[in-house]
C-alpha cells in the first residue's frame, strides 16, 4: 500500500546516492502511512512523516533504470507495467512487519528489522566497487 517498506526503502537510498539519482517509491495500492514506519526511520534521523503514498499509476513519470520490487504483488505489477519498456526489475523479499502482532516494542522491533535489511541491502547493491590494491 505504499505505507511501509517503499517509502523506507526511499528514503534510505536518498540518503545513501547523489541527487542525481531519481528516487521514487509507489505500492500497488496506496493507503495511510504507517506511523511506525516514520518512528522506525526517526530513530536513524530519516524522516518520512511528509511522504504521501501512491501507487504505480500516479508516478508522473515512468521512465525507470530500475525498479525494486518488495512484495508478490508489486513484482507482478512492475514487470506488467514495464513489460515493453528497457527497465531492469529486481524483486526482493521483504517481510510485511504490519503482521506481525504482539506489543508496540515487539511490532516496532520488527520495522527496525525491515529498515536494517533494506539498509544492507541497498548498500550491497549499490555501493562503489572498491579499488583494488596491488
Amino acid at each position: 500500500m505504499n505505507a511501509v517498506r517503499s517509502p523506507m526503502a526511499a528514503a534510505l537510498m536518498r540518503h545513501l546516492t547523489s541527487k542525481g539519482v531519481y528516487v521514487e517509491s509507489a505500492g500497488v495500492r496506496a493507503g495511510a502511512l504507517d506511523p511506525l514506519a516514520v518512528e522506525a526511520m526517526e530513530e536513524i534521523g530519516l524522516e518520512i512523516g511528509q511522504h504521501k503514498p501512491r501507487r504505480f499509476e500516479d508516478l508522473e513519470d515512468g521512465s525507470f533504470d530500475l525498479v525494486i520490487t518488495l512484495s508478490p504483488e508489486a513484482q507482478h505489477k512492475a514487470v506488467e507495467m514495464t513489460r515493453t519498456a528497457a527497465t531492469q526489475v529486481e524483486y526482493w523479499p521483504t517481510m510485511d512487519p504490519t503482521a506481525v502482532d504482539g506489543s508496540r516494542e515487539q511490532r516496532l522491533a520488527a520495522y527496525r528489522a525491515v529498515r536494517d535489511q533494506l539498509l544492507e541491502r541497498l548498500k550491497q547493491r549499490f555501493s562503489a566497487p572498491s579499488a583494488s590494491h596491488t
